[in-house]
């Protein structure tokens, strides 16, 4: 993982791999502490498709 930013009341959390594209993804403060993530942890990502949103750049 690469930056964690805080965002109004929920986190934006940029992970960073070498095998696939960047992520995005907020969740709110209790979800990163129940997960133990903080900036460089290493995560394992997995997308649930209802919950996406394509955001052209």
């Amino acid at each position: 993982m690469r930056e964690i930013t805080a965002v109004g009341s929920r986190l934006r959390v940029l992970i960073a791999s070498d095998e696939a594209p960047d992520l995005v993804a907020e969740i709110t403060p209790e979800a990163a502490a129940e997960l133990g993530i903080v900036d460089g942890a290493r995560v394992w990502t997995s997308v649930k498709a209802t919950e996406v949103t394509l955001v052209r750049l």
